[in-house]
């Protein structure tokens, strides 16, 4: 696999093969420019050498806090999508200092960028999982020609996040700078429901009623924010479960959301 992007925002400087766990997709180490930072991620292709979607995976947490997974991605690429999953700077031998929705969300512009040039791909879907569901937001609103949005227990709103998550209120108030109270702008900017009249690929909102580690709250206020605006959007709650869904009803899921995917550009 050779092929390098255009611009200097995404563009290819290092390709690593990586070993796959599904003999029909291949995986490689990807480094690439974002803001000048060699920032590094995961791509996955399966081996048919044909035209497909690609699929931006947006990760969830923060530094070792939910990292990219080799099987996790490898199983939306077996669904028949290119996928790409920047590790965002400052992680796995990235260059810079990861941001929390903040400056990093370049990592995610420089990778859709990088995604649209790959020579086997049509259209960019966008994922986000967890802290994700920002990043993928943003990313949708800078590119609104992104054929589709999910996000999957995603964060919508940074000062909501700065409520119900006690435990991480260190951490943001040393990645952002401060409190909500403070630097109530650091939070905005952060906070994409804001900018929901510049979205314009259709949405789904997938999200477990008892999730403890990113509240239904979000997914409800996101829905809230679209329909206000018009937007197509459809959301799946799932009553019973919480942020990391079970075996069985995860691996349907996937399947599920990946032809709600496809659908979108027939």
């Amino acid at each position: 696999m050779n092929f390098m992007v255009n611009q200097q925002e995404g563009r290819i400087v290092h390709i690593q093969r990586f070993p796959s766990p599904n003999p029909n997709v291949e995986l490689s180490i990807i480094t690439y420019l974002s803001e000048g930072l060699k920032v590094k991620g995961l791509l996955a292709e399966p081996i048919t050498g044909e035209v497909l979607d690609g699929f931006l995976y947006l990760r969830g947490g923060i530094k070792n806090v939910g990292k990219v997974r080799p099987s996790r991605i490898a199983q939306f690429a077996a669904e028949g999508f290119i996928v790409f999953a920047p590790f965002y700077r400052g992680n796995q031998g990235g260059e810079g200092n990861e941001d929390f929705g903040g400056d990093d969300r370049a990592d995610a512009f420089a990778a859709y960028l990088l995604l649209i040039s790959h020579p086997r791909v049509k259209k960019v879907h966008i994922f986000g999982f967890s802290r994700g569901g920002v990043m993928a937001l943003l990313t949708a609103i800078q590119f609104p020609d992104a054929a589709s949005l999910v996000t999957w227990g995603g964060v919508s709103d940074m000062f909501l996040t700065y409520e119900e998550r006690l435990d991480m209120r260190k951490m943001m108030k040393r990645v952002i700078g401060g409190t909500p109270t403070k630097y109530p702008e650091r939070y905005e900017w952060r906070t994409p429901l804001g900018q929901i009249e510049k979205l314009f690929s259709p949405v789904l909102i997938i999200h477990g009623v008892k999730d403890t580690n990113v509240s239904v709250e979000h997914a409800y206020a996101l829905e809230t924010s679209l329909k206000a605006h018009n937007k197509l959007v459809e959301s799946w709650y799932f009553e019973e479960v919480n942020h990391y869904f079970p075996p069985a009803i995860n691996r349907k899921v996937v399947s599920d959301l990946c032809k709600w995917m496809k659908r979108q550009i027939d």
